[in-house]
């Protein structure tokens, strides 16, 4: 295996105890559970990215729920998140089924790959500055190995200014000023960069209000299939 690979890099997430106030948070929520989840083992660990090594399109999220990817060790499974993001990949053709429960119920992604911010559940789904610059490189480095990437889908304004940043580290683009947060929104960053989508987050939060909705996710990943070269 190369030295600095994607399948490297998830070993490394997975063991990763950086940022004391995450391991403490995750391993709590592993150890208290959901009562609805009470017969669940939790994975209770940071979160390794999921999906097609050699995909062109990359999702950047934010950070693993308590109960849905820390539960499953999955990135966006087990949540009403991953119940809007899944549906929508499905029915444009990068996830093999609309609903995504467990790391063994058979979900296959073809040329995607999902990743985040922050691969540790925090509390309140906030990070503080001082996280996202420990998680930064596991990011850093996706942008680097993710090769054939062409399309990157950033949702929520936190992953998007984390992916911008990460291109910025790189000197991909010289400055974040002047590129605004949107939903469904295209922003050209050069030649030298994948084309970047903002959009909403599939929180709950965002969902249960109709801020998002199933129609408006999919839209977003429809124009991402349309723009793959």
């Amino acid at each position: 295996m190369p030295p600095d690979s994607l399948r490297v890099l998830a070993q490394e997430v997975e063991r990763c105890a950086l940022c004391p106030r995450l391991v403490a948070h995750r391993e709590a929520m592993a150890r208290e559970k959901r009562r609805a989840y009470r017969d669940w083992e939790y994975w209770g660990k940071p979160v390794p990215p999921f999906g097609d090594l050699k995909a062109r399109l990359m999702i950047v999220g934010l950070a693993p729920a308590a109960h849905g990817g820390n539960r499953t060790g999955r990135m966006f499974t087990g949540d009403r998140s991953g119940d809007y993001l899944y549906r929508a990949l499905y029915e444009t053709a990068f996830a093999s089924q609309p609903h995504s429960v467990s790391r063994d119920d058979g979900m296959r992604l073809t040329d995607v790959y999902i990743t985040s911010s922050v691969r540790c559940a925090p509390p309140d789904n906030q990070p503080t500055p001082e996280e996202f610059r420990m998680c930064s490189a596991y990011l850093n480095r996706e942008v680097v190995l993710l090769k054939q990437v062409q399309v990157v889908v950033a949702l929520g304004k936190l992953g998007f200014d984390a992916y911008l940043r990460a291109l910025k580290e790189h000197g991909v683009i010289a400055k974040q000023t002047g590129l605004l947060f949107g939903h469904d929104r295209v922003h050209d960053l050069g030649e030298n960069a994948p084309v970047l989508i903002s959009s909403y987050h599939p929180s709950q939060q965002n969902t249960s209000t109709g801020r998002l909705t199933a129609e408006m996710l999919h839209a977003v990943f429809a124009r991402a299939r349309r723009m793959l070269r």
